[in-house]
């Protein structure tokens, strides 16, 4: 394993960073908007982008409007050179944009992070944003930047239709959490399988990804890092949750529940006791927040209105603190571990096996070229049978079927003949379909099934995430 990565190293963010410069060199006026879930990487992304431009970047807060404008004061008067400036500060939030255009005659990036915290400070401050864009900054060389982790906030301030500045930014990017092969890079030199232990742990966030030391054990990481009430990820849910919902027990009782394994809206319910024509709001919450997904069969052709629907969370790291946090806070605050890592012990493989078939996703997509293209992929399941992937090509009239097995056993070819006999089950062009499979493998295959596989044009074999056929 390799040693613990510099906190600053600024990883996997190409696109979103290229699209910026892009805007960039454009010289003109432009006003971007960057959102995404806490601890994602947003304010990396923005002091990448800026590190060699002239900027002023400032972090907001929950301080009085005065007491912010006066630290602008400061942060502009030393740009600037404007000694009256940085004692006195702004006066108002529109001086802001009237100094800038007055003063700023080349290409030149202003980036307010945690915008919602001004607007929760200061209810007008999106109207004269608003103001301030259209009077003065609208024809200037000047490059915006607004910022926030409360997506409610974001969307209700800023992107939304009734939003004040709505239709004044010339893009917007939303932050998400690095995919599994992103996140890698973190460790880099860590085998496959450590490292999905740690993806499990953490899920893509960069800064939960920092935390974990790759010279523990993920038991130790556990304990050190998330378990411990010191460290900031013991209350890391419950202040994201605080801050964005106005009724966070009940949304801690769906989501524990969710986490628990109740993936069904009647099981929900009857874990819960919300009242079914409450849960559907509640659940639409999460679902806007990216905290839950709700899946369907991938052959369903309406989401919407299928009936078929399971709810999962979204984020890894939400499921390890409802696992092994919420239910046994009482325990951990005087440092009593003993009951959580008994749990850990016997029930983190099982977590790990549902993180691999996420990451199952992510691997056949990388392999579209040796199997053939695919315009939808996803589980599969119907009352008595579960396939872990299928992916589907309407005009190829292809679908391929895969098994995801996080197990110490080579896989047989018993696995591959119940995988073809399960495939019966798929209602999807029956009788005029080409037909391809897929097993995905912790710990390898079987001599026999190696064997087997070499006379058949149509099975696709990955060992962890390796193609060896």
């Amino acid at each position: 394993m390799v040693g613990r990565i510099i906190i600053n190293k600024f990883i996997n963010r190409k696109e979103e960073l290229e699209f910026l410069n892009d805007k960039w060199r454009e010289e003109k006026s432009h006003l971007i908007v960057i959102y995404g879930k806490r601890r994602v990487g947003k304010t990396e992304l923005i002091k990448q982008f800026i590190q060699d431009k002239k900027a002023i970047y400032f972090l907001a807060d929950k301080r009085t409007t005065k007491d912010q404008l006066v630290e602008l004061g400061q942060l502009f008067g030393g740009h600037f050179n404007d000694e009256i400036l940085a004692k006195n500060g702004f006066s108002e939030w529109i001086d802001v944009f009237i100094y800038l255009r007055k003063n700023v005659k080349e290409p030149f990036v202003f980036a307010v992070d945690e915008y919602p915290y001004l607007a929760e400070t200061d209810k007008s401050v999106s109207s004269t944003f608003q103001k301030g864009w259209d009077q003065y900054l609208r024809d200037t060389p000047i490059f915006l930047i607004l910022s926030g982790s409360s997506i409610a906030m974001m969307e209700s301030e800023v992107l939304s239709y009734k939003a004040p500045l709505y239709g004044r930014r010339s893009g917007q990017i939303l932050v998400k959490p690095l995919n599994f092969y992103q996140s890698r890079d973190f460790f880099k030199g860590m085998s496959f399988n450590d490292f999905l232990a740690f993806y499990t742990l953490t899920g893509g966030m960069p800064a939960y990804l920092l935390e974990m030391s790759s010279v523990l054990s993920p038991e130790a990481n556990l304990k050190n890092k998330v378990l411990d009430r010191k460290e900031f990820l013991f209350n890391e849910v419950e202040f994201i949750l605080r801050e964005e919902l106005r009724e966070p027990r009940t949304y801690f009782s769906i989501l524990k529940a969710i986490s628990w394994g109740k993936t069904r809206a009647g099981e929900i319910i009857n874990e819960t006791g919300i009242e079914k024509t409450n849960l559907h709001k509640y659940l639409g919450i999460l679902e806007h927040l990216q905290l839950i997904e709700r899946e369907v069969p991938v052959t369903e052709s309406d989401l919407s209105k299928s009936k078929k629907g399971l709810y999962k969370i979204s984020d890894n790291f939400f499921k390890i603190w409802f696992q092994y946090v919420y239910p046994y806070k009482s325990n951990l605050e005087i440092g009593e571990y003993s009951e959580v890592l008994r749990k850990f012990q016997t029930g983190f493989s099982a977590l790990c096996s549902f993180t691999y078939e996420q990451v199952c996703l992510e691997i056949i997509k990388k392999h579209q070229a040796q199997v053939f293209s695919f315009e939808k992929v996803g589980r599969w399941w119907d009352r008595n049978v579960e396939i872990d992937l299928v992916g589907l090509n309407t005009d190829l009239k292809k679908i391929i079927f895969a098994e995801c097995k996080w197990s110490g056993r080579s896989v047989g070819t018993n696995i591959l003949d119940e995988l073809i006999e399960k495939s019966k089950q798929v209602m999807w062009n029956n009788g005029n379909r080409k037909e391809y499979y897929a097993l995905f493998s912790k710990s390898g295959f079987t001599d026999n099934l190696l064997k087997d596989v070499k006379k058949m044009e149509n099975v696709y074999l990955f060992d962890q995430d390796k193609l060896v056929n």
